[in-house]
């Protein structure tokens, strides 16, 4: 049988055609495995930020109850299997293969998300699993995610500008693309949303007659604490979660479980050696994102740290983000800067014209940039890693003796 590397490298040789939006080629496939998409609940969610982190939580607290739970995600940070959860766990490389293989000999027209779609209904399907928790991979009307019939519950975690070349140049355009994912019948929950795409949002759910959730405590318990770290609860994400998790019939003692129980890597992640050198990895790739995290690094919730002297940021971008409003959004937050660019070929900006901005030092790469990072603040203070998804995934790798799959913008 053909290993799942041999697969991974076969599913890579796709990149070159990109994204392209559209539901036709992923309802032909699915059509093709006798739609396997329809075969599980759905809990489908969609957002500018903070939708990996709200499917993440969901699945976690729907396991803790004794389901079987499909977790579907993307991008992956160190490698592909992180796509494609059972239960918890990455699919086995077997299991990715062969599915893999499958997708693509019937679909030799999908690109990279849709054969990756696909796969993950295939393997949920195999899995007997119960629910899938779906988080669409960019908007949402024309997203692949978007082929299955009506979930269980929708949820929009927050609407902000980002991907505006496919989606829109204003909130209510890209509140649209996002609010499509809701069907006619449909449970939604939101988080907190401006108002111009709350309006967009509110429109969707009025002309398909779903339903409203109003968002709930973020404790299942309210007033009861949980025995999770404050660090990785901050703004709406958790909850949005527990709002699904009781419209999905989950007990407040399998939610408290499930949330203590839930890993989220690269979201709010501390990663320490002895107790020392803390690392926090944060996949903030756009303003919104850096203006949650600027709040996170308050040097109170850092444990001991006394002041940003002691807090180093290591940031990269990709050439299509907005990393200038990004930096203005963290230009308070450390006393010691250090830029370089994300590990993905050609779409990286150039750290020297981030240097040019707010001043900090160039790192030749990622090794380099927290070695000199660690060095600044020395081995009580905190380094920061955070401005694009796949410089993150790289710094986790090598922090953590990871191998990982190439970085993919899709």
């Amino acid at each position: 049988m053909t290993n799942s590397s041999d697969a991974i490298r076969r599913l890579y040789s796709l990149a070159p055609r990109g994204r392209k939006l559209g539901l036709e080629r992923i309802h032909k496939a699915c059509e093709y495995f006798g739609r396997p998409e329809r075969t599980f609940d759905v809990v489908h969610v969609a957002g500018t930020n903070g939708k990996g982190t709200v499917c993440a939580f969901v699945a976690s607290m729907a396991q803790a109850g004794g389901r079987q739970i499909g977790l579907y995600t993307s991008p992956h940070l160190v490698n592909f299997s992180e796509r494609i959860r059972i239960n918890g766990n990455p699919i086995e490389p077997e299991s990715l293969s062969e599915h893999l293989n499958a997708v693509m000999d019937a679909g030799p027209e999908l690109t990279f998300f849709e054969v990756a779609t696909v796969t993950a209904f295939l393997a949920f399907k195999e899995a007997a699993v119960e629910l899938a928790v779906l988080e669409t991979g960019l908007g949402g009307r024309l997203d692949a995610t978007n082929v299955v019939p009506q979930p269980r519950v929708v949820a929009i975690t927050r609407i902000a500008f980002d991907h505006m070349d496919e989606l829109g140049d204003t909130l209510a355009a890209i509140a649209a693309e996002k609010a499509a994912i809701i069907k006619p019948g449909s449970t939604v929950v939101t988080g907190r949303l401006h108002p111009d795409a709350e309006q967009v949002v509110q429109n969707r759910i009025a002309e398909v007659n779903a339903r409203l959730v109003s968002i709930g405590s973020p404790e299942p318990v309210p007033g009861k604490p949980l025995a999770y770290p404050r660090i990785a609860m901050f703004g709406t994400n958790l909850a949005v979660a527990t709002t699904i998790a009781r419209e999905l019939g989950i007990s407040p003692e399998d939610m408290s479980r499930g949330i203590e129980a839930t890993t989220w890597p690269g979201r709010n992640e501390l990663l320490h050696r002895s107790g020392r050198e803390l690392t926090l990895l944060d996949c903030a790739h756009n303003p919104d994102g850096a203006v949650t995290l600027s709040h996170v690094l308050d040097p109170g919730l850092l444990g001991e740290i006394e002041s940003r002297r002691e807090i180093a940021l290591v940031f990269g971008a990709l050439e299509n983000k907005n990393w200038r409003a990004m930096l203005r959004r963290l230009e308070q937050v450390a006393g010691h800067r250090v830029f370089v660019a994300p590990p993905i070929a050609d779409k990286a900006a150039d750290p020297r014209a981030m240097a040019a901005v707010l001043a900090g030092e160039v790192a030749e790469n990622v090794q380099q940039a927290l070695v000199r990072a660690r060095s600044m603040v020395g081995p009580f203070g905190v380094v920061v890693v955070t401005g694009s998804t796949y410089l993150v995934g790289a710094a986790r790798a090598l922090l953590l003796g990871l191998q990982p799959d190439p970085p993919i913008d899709l």
